[in-house]
């Protein structure tokens, strides 16, 4: 079993997730968007990497149908999945609903990777990782259904605590899966990266000039970023919990408030009804 996924592999920290898992000697999907503009990134993982196991195919996390349609292309081939690493996101710059009636960015950053995960799961057994990307941002989330599924809060656009909003739902997600997988030896971790320079953050859209300056030592290449996602993937000792968030390359303590949050189970089963037609 060593065959790997990774959504978003061809941006910044998804490159280099990718190369730390091939040089491992994963057999590696490379999830993008657009596999032909990915094309370039492959070969070069190929060639720094010496692993000619790397490919592309195609997945739109805006669009259900396109998960369901990826997932199913695997599971036709019935491969053993050892490595799902839940790493693409978005932070729109204004409202935009998906064919799905779903505000996009929590489409792509929450109910895409659920139904990828979930499809998925039949192909994973003793030893399968999963790993969601999430950020500090999850702190400052809140769940207001269904405002959360249709619009990403309540009240108008504010790209910001949307963006927050999704990452507490995949943090929920990734301690409420943690739990239901356990008996079949399949570990759920969640990862923080930290402020990454990636194309996700346009400092200038984000802050003024002062908190831009302030910010600005603390923010970290991509390669830094994605440490703690390639350790939970690769490291003997992280496959060893289940549950956890991680920053920094260490698991960081939760409070019971996330633990048991109280809009955990709802959150399920609210996610359930929107993705039952694809599973």
């Amino acid at each position: 079993m060593n065959l790997a996924v990774i959504t978003g592999a061809d941006g910044g920290m998804g490159m280099e997730i990718t190369r730390a898992v091939a040089t491992a000697g994963y057999q590696v999907i490379m999830a993008c968007r657009d596999p032909q503009a990915a094309e370039p990134k492959r070969q070069l993982l190929m060639r720094e990497t010496g692993n000619p196991r790397i490919e592309t195919a195609p997945i739109d996390l805006a669009s259900l149908a396109s998960v369901a349609a990826f997932a199913e292309h695997l599971l036709k081939r019935g491969e053993p999945l050892a490595l799902l690493m839940n790493n693409a996101g978005t932070m729109e710059t204004e409202r935009r609903i998906t064919e799905d009636g779903l505000e996009r960015t929590v489409s792509v950053n929450y109910v895409g990777p659920y139904l990828l995960t979930r499809k998925l799961l039949p192909l994973m057994g003793e030893g399968s990782r999963i790993v969601n990307m999430i950020s500090c941002t999850y702190a400052i989330g809140h769940l207001d259904f269904p405002d959360f599924f249709l619009r990403g809060r309540k009240g108008g656009f504010w790209r910001i605590p949307i963006y927050s909003n999704t990452k507490l739902a995949l943090t929920l997600f990734t301690i409420d899966l943690a739990s239901r997988v356990k008996h079949k030896g399949i570990v759920v971790n969640a990862a923080d990266p930290g402020i990454v320079s990636t194309n996700i953050i346009t400092m200038h859209m984000w802050f003024d000039p002062l908190t831009d300056i302030l910010f600005r030592p603390f923010i970290r290449t991509p390669r830094k970023g994605a440490a703690t996602a390639v350790g939970l993937l690769l490291d003997e000792d992280a496959g060893k919990r289940t549950g956890t968030l991680n920053a920094s390359c260490r698991p960081k303590s939760l409070s019971e408030k996330y633990t048991r949050h109280v809009q955990m189970e709802e959150l399920w089963e609210r996610t359930e009804s929107i993705v039952k037609k694809w599973l």
